[in-house]
């Protein structure tokens, strides 16, 4: 059941979507002047500027030393994950829940392969 309101805003929206407004050509005349531009020159400047965009990112990357910062964060990523792990199988067999180790393990390979690798398959096929 629809509200008053609504109903009203529809009949509101119904009448602005049949009033015409006189622009005296003014449309016409500013698509015949914008530039024509090729799919061809568009992606071209896409990719020159997504190269420009990636070599800044490169330099920005090196002149803050961002390996070192990266590789401490990895490994800390990496001590996290291996301790979780361990917690988790040896927390399991007292838990009341039966949990398949092989599971566990298909589950990683999930989360750790399957799901960069279809997100990357994903993000590179839009581009």
């Amino acid at each position: 059941m629809e509200d008053k309101n609504d109903i009203m805003l529809k009949q509101l929206f119904e009448q602005a979507a049949q009033q015409q407004i006189e622009d005296n050509g003014f449309t016409e005349r500013v698509m015949a002047n914008l530039p024509e531009r090729s799919g061809y020159s568009v992606r071209t400047l896409s990719r020159l500027w997504t190269m420009f965009c990636l070599i800044i990112g490169m330099l920005a990357f090196w002149l803050a030393s961002g390996y070192s910062a990266l590789e401490g964060f990895l490994s800390g990523a990496k001590q996290m994950l291996i301790t979780t792990i361990e917690v988790f199988l040896a927390t399991a067999p007292t838990t009341e829940i039966q949990i398949n180790p092989w599971v566990v393990v298909l589950l990683l390979f999930f989360v750790l392969i399957f799901l960069p690798y279809q997100t990357f398959r994903k993000l590179s096929a839009t581009l």
